[in-house]
C-alpha cells in the first residue's frame, strides 16, 4: 500500500488515504476500511487533469513507490520550495516513455476518492 494523504479529522485523528493493489486491480482504501475499486484507467485521467510534467531539476524527497506493473508507478513525494515553510505532499506518476506527471497529493487523493464512490454506487445498481 502506499499512502498518499494524511489529514485530521474533527476530533483530531489521523484520515489516511491509500492506493493498493487489490485483487490486480488499483484501489483506494481510505481510513484502512475496505478497498474500493478505482475504474481501469482513474489514476491516469486524474494525473492528465490535475498533473503537470515534473521539472527534473526540482529536489523530491522520495516517500514510498507502488509499482504497477508495466514500468508504471506512483511515488508519494515530497517538495520544499524555497519560499514555503512546510514542504508539501505530491502525487507524481510515471509511465514508461511519456514525462512523469506531479499534483499535489490532496488534489489527487480527492479526485481519486470521488471517482472510487462513483464506481461503488455504479457497481451497485
Amino acid at each position: 500500500m502506499l499512502k498518499i494523504h494524511e489529514t485530521l479529522t474533527a476530533t483530531g485523528e489521523a484520515s489516511l488515504v491509500h492506493l493498493a493493489i487489490d485483487s490486480g486491480e488499483l484501489a483506494l482504501v481510505l481510513d484502512d476500511k475496505e478497498p474500493l475499486a478505482l475504474g481501469e484507467s482513474a489514476l491516469e485521467a486524474v494525473m492528465a487533469r490535475f498533473g503537470a510534467p515534473l521539472e527534473p531539476s526540482e529536489p523530491l524527497i522520495a516517500v514510498a513507490t507502488l509499482d504497477l506493473g508495466g514500468g508504471r508507478a506512483v511515488r508519494h513525494v515530497r517538495h520544499l520550495a524555497l519560499y514555503d515553510v512546510i514542504a508539501r505532499d505530491f502525487v507524481v506518476y510515471d509511465v514508461p516513455g511519456r514525462d512523469s506527471l506531479c499534483a499535489l497529493a490532496i488534489t489527487v487523493s480527492a479526485a481519486l476518492a470521488h471517482l472510487a464512490r462513483a464506481n461503488l454506487a455504479a457497481r451497485k445498481t
